[in-house]
């Protein structure tokens, strides 16, 4: 069984360095460019687990995670803020919103999937059988 990841992200450089990690690792990665198009694919895909820019265009990530929360197939999807936010009371927002994490941006590539992998259930990572 594939791992599927929805990211949403408006930035294509963004993406791009993530996806080129977890494509590399086994994972599917599928983007959203803006929250209600992350929405609608958070709706149809069911991910397992959702990467969340905070500055998105249209809806932002605060409140595309507060929407993402009141679906029922995706209210207990892991939402992990990945967000160039970084001012002290950002992560506690992002919480308060519906994350289930929040790692700042930039990322490091080399830990990376380590830090994503702990909010994935151990079924669902590559090469784990499940």
């Amino acid at each position: 069984m594939t791992t599927k990841i929805l990211y949403i992200e408006d930035n294509d450089q963004n993406f791009y360095l993530v996806n080129y990690i977890l494509s590399a690792k086994g994972y599917t990665v599928t983007r959203g460019h803006d929250g209600r198009e992350g929405i609608g694919l958070a709706t149809r895909e069911n991910p397992d687990l959702i990467l969340l820019d905070i500055q998105l265009p249209i809806m932002d990530g605060y409140d595309t995670a507060r929407e993402l929360r009141k679906i029922p197939d995706v209210s207990s999807t892991p939402i992990v803020a990945l967000t160039s936010y970084a001012m002290a009371g950002d992560r506690e927002k992002a919480l308060a919103a519906g994350c289930t994490g929040y790692i700042e941006k930039p990322i490091n590539p080399k830990t990376f999937t380590e830090q994503i992998q702990q909010y994935l259930p151990a079924g669902s990572r590559p090469g784990s059988g499940g």
